[in-house]
């Protein structure tokens, strides 16, 4: 029976320690090769469609908003993107897959589980972290839907609603809809407030 090549893993930057944990727990899988590690935020999505790892490591700390995860899947879409978190809500982990990431676990994971998630990944398999180990909060602001992430990033261009529709293939009254849900989300009222927040 024929092996399978080792899958290829990409690191970015994290805190000193947390990288040489995760270079470490890399390296000692013989079915895992090291592409590259600690890269910089700012040239990550260049780093990934250069070294076409087939799972990235993601420091969700380094994120300005959880829309990058999406731009990061969109630049490098053969890559699946594991990300990394200190203390994951489980609204947080179904944010993370929305955006196009395959698994959001925390960085005090067992070394094991963060292997297994990799090899899963790899596979093109979603992970959650389980429920037992999020810390979901009493209460919080609602997270963006893809979708409505999408509306966002449309509405903070200044596109008009029927821009929009036509952009994303929907009715005006759909976008009118995300629109409210967003303004209700992110607790403002009109679209300068709106772009106040960008």
């Amino acid at each position: 029976m024929a092996s399978r090549p080792p899958v290829s893993v990409a690191i970015a930057r994290f805190e000193d320690i947390v990288t040489r944990g995760l270079r470490a727990l890399v390296q000692e899988d013989p079915n895992l090769e090291l592409v590259a590690d600690d890269l910089p935020h700012e040239g990550l999505a260049a780093a990934l469609t250069h070294y076409a790892p087939q799972v990235a490591l993601i420091n969700f700390g380094s994120l300005a908003r959880a829309a990058e995860v999406r731009e990061l899947h969109r630049a490098a879409p053969q890559t699946r993107l594991l990300v990394l978190a200190n203390r994951p809500t489980a609204a947080e982990s179904r944010q993370m897959l929305a955006f196009g990431a395959t698994a959001c676990l925390a960085k005090s994971s067992e070394a094991r589980d963060i292997r297994h998630t990799i090899h899963l990944a790899s596979r093109g398999l979603h992970v959650l972290p389980p429920l037992a180990l999020t810390h979901e909060p009493a209460a919080g602001p609602d997270l963006l839907t893809a979708r409505e992430a999408d509306v966002l990033e449309l509405l903070q261009a200044g596109r008009s609603n029927a821009e929009i529709a036509q952009g994303l293939h929907i009715s005006i009254e759909t976008v009118r809809t995300h629109a409210r849900r967003i303004y209700r989300k992110l607790g403002v009222s009109t679209r300068r407030e709106l772009h106040a927040r960008r």
